[in-house]
């Protein structure tokens, strides 16, 4: 499996599994028919459940053109708005465990996936043949969607040794939630881990919640509002093991 390096704000050099082309098409295919079967929900509610099927008599091809595009308009932004709600993966992304980062180590912005959604046009040109010969040619399996909008799609099933840590015990199986951590040096997480320790150890929850808004601020992150802030610390330290590999 190829790999990349992604350059740390702190200059540092990180490797990560691209996400072969095989990985990112039965994503593709997942999403497709999570779309398929939305376009069937809503048809079937329209004509048989609400029998709205009449309000298309008498209107002009354009005019019914354009109802069936208001029904099916989550289709086609279903791409844009679920890796930037889901920070860079899809449902298809998230069962083939494959995200969309920046290249430069930096979170990728809503302009980025937008700009990777526009390419879409070309990319699915010729029942998506661009796209895939983009991927097969590019170095990082990147089609034009990513050269342009500077991402790359990475596999979040790295093999990691639990003695290969230097934070936490972290599983081999174990996926991670926060590629942002990246950003961070050796020195941040130590400190991280350092405060969060001694306030567990006397349950200063204001300590805890200042140290969890400022990870937050830092890497620019927006969690799952039913994750706790002892939860999301403790895998913002887990996912740093994850990806730098340092040993003890």
């Amino acid at each position: 499996m190829s790999q990349i390096a992604i350059n740390t704000s702190q200059n540092v050099n990180i490797n990560f599994n691209i996400a072969s082309v095989g990985e990112r098409m039965l994503a593709f295919i997942i999403d497709f028919l999570i779309k398929v079967a939305y376009v069937i929900i809503v048809l079937y509610l329209f004509f048989n459940i609400l029998d709205l099927g009449y309000l298309l008599d008498g209107l002009d091809q354009w005019s019914i053109m354009a109802v069936y595009i208001v029904l099916t308009f989550p289709v086609y932004i279903y791409p844009v708005v679920l890796e930037s709600l889901m920070e860079g993966q899809t449902p298809g992304k998230k069962l083939m465990k494959i995200r969309v980062v920046k290249i430069d180590g930096y979170q990728a912005s809503f302009g980025d996936y937008l700009i990777r959604w526009m390419f879409r046009l070309i990319d699915t040109t010729a029942a998506g043949v661009v796209g895939l010969i983009s991927m097969i040619a590019s170095k990082n399996n990147q089609r034009l969607g990513d050269i342009a909008s500077g991402t790359a799609v990475i596999s979040l099933k790295n093999n990691i040794n639990i003695s290969h840590t230097i934070l936490e015990n972290i599983n081999e199986d174990y996926v991670p939630s926060f590629p942002q951590v990246i950003a961070l040096s050796d020195n941040d997480m130590r400190i991280i881990k350092d405060n969060y320790t001694k306030a567990l150890k006397v349950d200063d929850r204001q300590i805890i919640t200042k140290l969890s808004d400022k990870i937050k601020s830092i890497l620019k992150l927006e969690i799952d509002p039913k994750m706790t802030e002892r939860q999301f610390i403790n895998v913002v330290i887990k996912d740093y093991n994850y990806y730098t590999g340092k040993e003890n």
